[in-house]
């Protein structure tokens, strides 16, 4: 049975870190994914930058400056980089899925979900047998919280305590023995 974890926790608590060192750490492994990261300027948050793990590609998924649609909050969110990024490594790994390939995905977020194939690429990696790992957002929505109900689904809260161990003992679990 493939692993299926998802690591949910609030914002800033380092879900993020956690994908890049569980990343770093892998020996044994394919990660395919992408993680997010805020983008600052002069200390106020004003948009999040997407970052492909294979090749290190990455633009600007989300920014106050961008007019949208959609729009998340404050962010226009620029649906091309999921489209461009983040989409096509995550089809290929569906389609033609190597031994050892672990999908990471930073994060199912409302920026990311806006994408609707996204959502649907997904949905295609939960019914593949692709071992995953996945971060989620803690507050409520309709596609997660059915992600987090799935019988095969092994939900991990993230905290300030735990985040420092958890990629070590995530990358022991996913290499085995």
């Amino acid at each position: 049975m493939p692993t299926r974890i998802l690591l949910e926790g609030r914002p800033g608590v380092g879900k993020t870190t956690l994908v890049r060192r569980l990343a770093t750490l892998l020996r044994n492994r394919r990660a395919v994914g992408f993680t997010t990261e805020e983008i600052r300027h002069g200390g106020a948050r004003s948009g999040f930058a997407l970052e492909t793990l294979e090749g290190g590609h990455r633009a600007v998924l989300a920014h106050v400056d961008f007019p949208g649609p959609p729009r998340v909050g404050r962010y226009g969110v620029d649906l091309s980089v999921m489209e461009q990024l983040a989409l096509p490594p995550l089809r290929s790994t569906v389609a033609d899925p190597a031994p050892g390939d672990l999908v990471l995905i930073d994060e199912l977020g409302r920026m990311e979900l806006a994408c609707t194939a996204f959502q649907d690429t997904v949905r295609c990696l939960f019914e593949s047998g692709i071992d995953i790992v996945a971060t989620v957002h803690a507050h409520s929505d309709p596609f997660t919280d059915a992600l987090k109900r799935r019988p095969d689904i092994t939900l991990l809260q993230v905290t300030r305590t735990n985040r420092d161990a958890l990629p070590e003992e995530l990358a022991t679990r996913l290499e085995g023995p």
